[in-house]
């Protein structure tokens, strides 16, 4: 394409096009004065000429180059406010070197060429931004991508190990070392996940560094990855015990503290090494805020290691189911039905086996409660009196909880008894 471009300060007297030397020295010296790639400037600087002199506004196409010039420089790490310090300092750089300023004293020209110069400033500094947002939002979305994919892997605990550890070193994650996992679920519909997971992550990194932590959203659920054994920042009892930092308490005050809307339930699970320990540790927090849910607890913080002995039970639903049926069927016998008889059993374990303590909870009196504990003993012939009975009668009563029973009739004998 034939340029319309004539010549500058400094061109061959005989008016032959002199080369373009003096676009080079402004544009190296404008990219050394802010540390930005020379080449970021592409077309831009005879642009400028060209409207200097001619009053040429540019081409869709050139101002499509440099749209892309902005994608590039995003795509280089080089951020919009430096590429558009680079623009301008270019800008002013030439703008002092032009034939029309340097040789003329018509303030008119002047006036014209510094209009001219300042629209196609403009319209290159706005299509520059554009093309630099564009590339930011494509290499966020990746980032989101590759990101979630690999939350997805680690999780899940499937993938190739090898490649697996390979993949955790860009965040920062060591998979050698001990990690827990934590998660964050709404316990009503005020809850926005993603604002409570932008919140988390900026309380995760304040308290633990950015690195071996990672916080994601998935399946509803905020995930928290922490490494086991480290004193978080600005912790103190409770918060920190024999078993190091209790993740779930630090991340439930974060979510108090930072005012995220909602209320929010925290299972946490134990911390494992390795890269197995992850989606190990993963699980049983899953498993905790199910049984929390299933059970109807009111705690805001789960513990898996609190509710081992509900994992031991449902493994075997076969198992349970028959030890409920043995063992308290027979209060079905009762009028109104086994529930006020399940519910002191309940209160009178919880209680650590003290009548007083279990009626104040039952809002009924001691002699209310001993009588029940004798009518369960009538009916089911296990008594709390009796150690290995009463070991029965407990077993029996989380099971029943966990079936939620007997608002749940049990399966039938024989059926298949696996929870959904």
């Amino acid at each position: 394409m034939t340029s319309n471009r004539q010549p500058a300060a400094g061109g061959r007297p005989d008016g032959q096009a002199a080369p373009d030397d003096w676009l080079a020295a402004v544009a190296t010296s404008a990219a050394s004065a802010v540390h930005a790639p020379v080449d970021l400037l592409g077309e831009y600087l005879p642009m400028l000429a060209d409207a200097a002199i001619h009053g040429r506004r540019p081409d869709a196409w050139e101002l499509d180059a440099v749209r892309e010039l902005g994608r590039h420089a995003a795509a280089q790490g080089v951020g919009a406010r430096r590429a558009v310090d680079l623009y301008l300092s270019a800008a002013w750089r030439l703008w002092r070197r032009l034939p029309v300023v340097v040789r003329s004293n018509d303030p008119e020209k002047v006036r014209a060429a510094a209009e001219a110069v300042l629209r196609v400033l403009d319209d290159a500094v706005g299509v520059l931004v554009d093309g630099h947002q564009a590339e930011r939002r494509e290499a966020i979305r990746r980032e989101e991508a590759v990101r979630a994919e690999f939350v997805d892997d680690l999780l899940r605990g499937d993938a190739d190990v090898s490649r697996m550890v390979e993949r955790a070193e860009p965040f920062g994650i060591d998979l050698g070392k001990p990690h827990h996992v934590a998660l964050v679920a709404p316990r009503d519909g005020e809850g926005n996940l993603d604002r409570a997971a932008t919140a988390l992550e900026r309380a995760v990194v304040d308290r633990f560094g950015d690195r071996e932590v990672l916080v994601a959203t998935k399946d509803g659920r905020v995930v928290v990855l922490v490494p086991a054994g480290r004193t978080p920042a600005g912790t103190a009892p409770p918060e920190v015990t024999a078993r190091g930092a209790d993740i779930g308490v630090l991340l439930q005050q974060d979510l108090r503290r930072l005012r995220v809307p909602g209320r929010w339930r925290v299972a946490a699970g134990r911390a494992f090494p390795g890269v197995w320990g992850v989606p190990r540790s993963y699980e049983e927090a899953r498993e905790a805020l199910a049984f929390a849910d299933r059970l109807g607890l009111d705690d805001d913080v789960v513990h898996a290691r609190e509710l081992l002995v509900y994992r031991v039970l449902g493994r075997d639903q076969m198992a349970i189911v028959d030890l409920v049926r043995d063992v308290l069927g027979p209060l079905s016998q009762v009028r109104g039905g086994p529930q006020v008889l399940l519910e002191t059993l309940h209160e009178y374990f919880d209680a650590g086996g003290v009548a007083t303590e279990a009626a104040r909870r039952l809002h009924v009196s001691v002699r209310t409660v001993t009588y029940r504990l004798a009518r369960v003993a009538q009916l089911t012939g296990h008594g709390v009196a009796r150690p290995d009975q009463r070991f029965a009668l407990q077993a029996a009563v989380l099971g029943a909880r966990l079936l939620e029973w007997p608002t749940r009739p049990l399966p039938a004998a024989g059926a298949d008894a696996r929870s959904g």
